[in-house]
């Protein structure tokens, strides 16, 4: 019997372990999407408490937490941190074989060098201890981040942010690059008037342009496209619930903006020709600097409204949704295409129903031109656990071209959640070996060497173009 968590946890023969230690487990790790705060990364903070590095703002662990019977005031309420702390360890218990119960062990280990199982007896020593190390130089987030041979950070930025704490970082000479990728989406969110009209606000502002037209916001829009661009962002980024493909023309979208930005709402059609119009023009500016756009589909969120209006949103009410994908996805790409606009693009869907359709759709629009150009994104959200992986992986291989996906990523607010790469590596490599020893694939070492190396790293480094930033 193998032991929890030992170095050849979720390698299951001579091959797999070979790959992983020898070529997977050292390279670099590019994190080309996340919610990391690069305020945080800017100030070198230290948090005081492993409540603050690893509960403040996880969902998932806020799921998991109310499941178990745990009231929100040691969730999201008031309770002291070394309180809600000990109410998490008494959870931990009941995550068996939720993904949740690996990370956190992982985490333990991996960071703080802590091999105890997290339960109610030894919450309090292990809440201490990790406590201590927090509170030392050695384990400021710029450490942290250093811990885990992480190369380069996308964060998540809004158009009318001003980047200053990239500035920073950049200035400092931090060896890791942290670079912004461009999420517009609330420059589409006309469904609610008051507050898209209280957001072009805040863009005009950014962008020094006032924004009376249709026409204007996409000036604005351009402005901080370029700036984003200046600041080293190569990467866009979209959370929709499906893509929208309505037939418009400008006329159309001049006045339904005019319509919102009076104050006025729309009907359904009206906001899905205007989210259509928006989609075409955000992925324009994009194929035009040669970004890679990233597409984050299926969700439906905020569905406990009562929860919602007390907390907010990204709280830990969303799910998974069941929209209609293929035929506006068909025609969404086919008109980039059409106009020979189509910018690299990445694609994740949140129902596990979705990956087939997902990679055979994008796979319709490669053209030769850019080695895995139109990709299918990793597991993703609900999906970023041993199962969700597994399916995504060979999905990808049965229909398209594992040897050029772009491989994993965090998708996290949190610095203790690198080992997520080194989870994903595991389990690549296993599925590999696996094949190699059941003679599915050739005991070709040099041959499958390549392959890992491209996965885990090479292939994001070459699609994004990192190495090629000069700024």
């Amino acid at each position: 019997m193998k032991g929890f968590l030992d170095k050849n946890f979720l390698l299951e023969n001579e091959t797999a372990v070979q790959l992983y230690h020898e070529v997977a487990g050292s390279m670099p790790i590019i994190d080309y999407h996340c919610h990391l705060d690069p305020a945080q990364i800017a100030r070198d903070i230290r948090f005081e408490n492993l409540t603050q590095a690893w509960l403040a703002g996880d969902h998932y662990k806020w799921r998991a937490m109310r499941a178990d019977g745990v009231d929100e005031e040691f969730i999201t309420g008031k309770a002291s941190d070394r309180d809600k702390f000990l109410k998490w360890a008494g959870t931990v218990p009941d995550t068996l074989r939720n993904p949740l119960y690996h990370w956190t062990h992982l985490e333990l280990q991996r960071y703080f060098g802590i091999k105890e199982l997290l339960n109610p007896d030894t919450a309090a020593a292990i809440y201490d201890r990790a406590g201590e190390m927090l509170s030392s130089g050695d384990y400021s987030v710029r450490n942290l981040i250093r811990k885990m041979n992480v190369e380069v950070i996308c964060t998540t930025d809004d158009p009318v942010d001003t980047l200053e704490h990239h500035r920073k970082i950049r200035e400092d000479g931090f060896e890791t690059r942290v670079y912004p990728a461009w999420r517009a989406d609330k420059s589409m969110g006309v469904d609610d008037p008051g507050s898209y009209n209280r957001y072009l606000e805040r863009l005009e502002e950014a962008s020094e342009i006032s924004i009376s037209t249709y026409m204007d916001l996409l000036t604005a829009l351009g402005h901080r496209h370029d700036f984003f661009h200046d600041m080293g962002c190569r990467i866009s980024d979209h959370g929709i619930e499906t893509f929208y493909a309505e037939d418009f023309d400008h006329s159309e979208i001049e006045r339904i903006f005019l319509k919102v930005r009076s104050g006025r709402n729309l009907n359904e059609l009206e906001v899905r020709q205007f989210k259509s119009a928006m989609l075409i023009e955000l992925a324009v500016m994009d194929h035009e600097k040669d970004w890679a756009q990233q597409f984050h589909v299926g969700a439906i969120r905020n569905n406990n409204s009562r929860r919602y209006h007390e907390l907010g949103p990204d709280t830990g009410f969303d799910s998974i949704g069941d929209f209609d994908m293929a035929r506006p996805l068909s025609r969404f790409l086919d008109r980039l295409d059409r106009q020979q606009q189509l910018a690299k693009t990445i694609l994740y869907n949140l129902n596990p129903g979705d990956y087939a359709l997902m990679v055979t759709m994008a796979y319709n629009f490669n053209d030769g031109t850019i080695p895995g150009k139109m990709q299918l994104g990793s597991g993703w959200w609900f999906l970023d656990q041993k199962y969700g992986m597994i399916d995504q992986m060979n999905t990808l291989s049965a229909l398209g071209l594992l040897s050029r996906f772009v491989g994993m990523l965090t998708d996290s607010r949190s610095f203790l959640s690198y080992p997520r790469h080194e989870y994903f590596r595991r389990i690549l490599c296993n599925l590999v070996g696996t094949d190699v020893e059941t003679g599915e694939l050739p005991d070709d070492p040099p041959l499958l060497e390549n392959l890992i190396r491209n996965v885990c790293y090479r292939n994001a480094n070459s699609y994004f173009g990192f190495g090629q930033i000069g700024v």
